[in-house]
């Protein structure tokens, strides 16, 4: 490393030294050892904490034989939530943490609250690369004070996973442009989403989609402004976008097109094969996870998955992720290589031919792996996703993301979602969500 980088990372050091929150875990400087690269003759062991399926896992062991002296321990946690709750618990002890830590675009604005913790990768080169990502994903990722904290791992643009075998059995389309055009095509609305689902009811005595929560999650990312206004301020009794979008929804639950499934359980994943439901709204990582769910149940690609390029009111993102450095990194250059590194143009196709995860990096988004064909499009009939992903990526804008935007989601409207699809009242589902609201007292 040189002289001038040194004195760089000491500065770091010592101002995180006396973050209050991080007193407890931080050290007062790094050794020599530290300092000095990994090698075989000064080892280093890297903790990399992640969640879902971000196609990273087949990279750790070419890093480690790219870099000898390098150990990867890494830790994946079944959900993003589940990952916000030991990431916050973690933060909170101010110890714990991983040397590399994966951020969910939906608890980024909670991390964003104490950006000082985590190292600035501006002092690895991140500035100079900044261009290698869409533009408002380094935004996102960059605080007030210009700190770069993550590097930008996948995005969400969304199109619709359907059935095409039971489309057919219904008497719909079951051809991806016909479905596409089905919906609307670049004009499709919720309007003609839900029309085509009590058209499938009514044909088929079937439920449309899995369940109403995954529904609401797209419809509130595609509003300029969701549960926060781009001030920071709470944006939910007084929006009467989001409103008039639940009760669409809750329209539609009662009227039977919802399945009423479990998040992220499906059943052990036999709802994806039993003929339980027919499409849902998919963000790219999401196409791993339907893969998964139906081959865990027995099922492969003859089960008739699909992917059609459209979605309901235009272009939408879901989620997305970044790859952090807390400054309790005992090794942060090392733990920022390898962040960069997982998040190169190269790793980022290997990880969307893994699961589906779209690139944020676009050399990647245009490589053969990303727009050839691969396990992923074998499994969905041939579908050219990496270039319906790319159409589908036009136009996306990034939602501001208030501190608590993932706490209301799932803790204030993921049980109201639930209760439409069990029947409860649309209003009475809002009010509970509203009180719920106080009762947490978010701000």
């Amino acid at each position: 490393m040189n002289p001038s980088r040194t004195t760089r990372l000491a500065k770091v050091l010592a101002l995180t030294s006396s973050i209050a929150l991080l007193a407890a875990g931080c050290s007062s400087g790094e050794s020599k050892d530290a300092v000095r690269p990994a090698s075989a003759e000064n080892p280093v062991t890297l903790a990399v904490t992640t969640f879902g399926t971000q196609g990273l896992d087949p990279l750790y062991k070419k890093y480690e034989q790219e870099n000898p002296g390098v150990t990867i321990e890494a830790t994946n946690i079944d959900t993003g939530g589940n990952a916000l709750t030991d990431w916050k618990t973690k933060q909170a002890a101010g110890a714990g943490l991983p040397d590399v830590q994966a951020v969910e675009e939906g608890w980024l604005g909670q991390v964003m609250t104490v950006s000082d913790s985590f190292t600035d990768l501006n002092e690895y080169g991140a500035g100079e690369i900044s261009g290698d990502w869409v533009d408002w994903k380094v935004k996102q990722a960059t605080d007030a004070n210009g700190r770069t904290i993550g590097y930008g791992t996948d995005i969400g643009p969304m199109g619709l996973c359907f059935n095409s075998k039971l489309f057919k059995d219904a008497g719909l389309p079951s051809d991806r442009d016909k479905v596409a055009e089905l919906f609307g095509g670049d004009d499709a609305t919720w309007e003609d989403f839900f029309s085509v689902g009590e058209d499938y009811v009514k044909k088929s005595g079937k439920a449309f989609y899995d369940q109403s929560g995954f529904v609401w999650n797209a419809m509130v990312n595609q509003l300029d402004e969701g549960y926060y206004k781009t001030d920071g301020t709470l944006n939910i009794d007084s929006n009467t976008e989001l409103r008039q979008r639940w009760d669409q929804l809750s329209a539609a639950a009662s009227k039977g097109l919802s399945s009423g499934q479990t998040q992220w359980d499906w059943g052990k994943g036999q709802a994806f094969v039993d003929g339980s439901f027919a499409v849902m709204p998919c963000p790219g990582w999401m196409l791993g996870n339907v893969k998964g769910q139906v081959e865990g149940a027995g099922g492969d690609a003859k089960d008739g998955w699909d992917f059609a390029d459209v979605f309901p009111g235009g272009p939408a993102n879901w989620g997305g992720a970044f790859l952090t450095v807390p400054s309790t990194s005992k090794h942060p250059a090392e733990a920022a290589k390898l962040a960069q590194y997982l998040t190169s143009a190269t790793s980022q196709a290997t990880s969307f031919e893994e699961a589906g995860a779209f690139p944020s990096n676009l050399e990647a988004q245009k490589s053969k792996a990303v727009t050839g064909e691969n396990e992923l499009t074998k499994f969905f009939n041939g579908a050219p996703i990496g270039e319906i992903l790319g159409h589908r990526a036009e136009g996306v804008k990034a939602q501001f993301k208030g501190a608590e935007d993932s706490v209301i989601q799932e803790q204030v409207f993921g049980p109201a979602t639930i209760a439409i699809d069990q029947g409860t009242d649309g209003e009475a589902a809002w009010n509970s969500a509203l009180s719920t609201l106080q009762e947490l007292d978010i701000k």
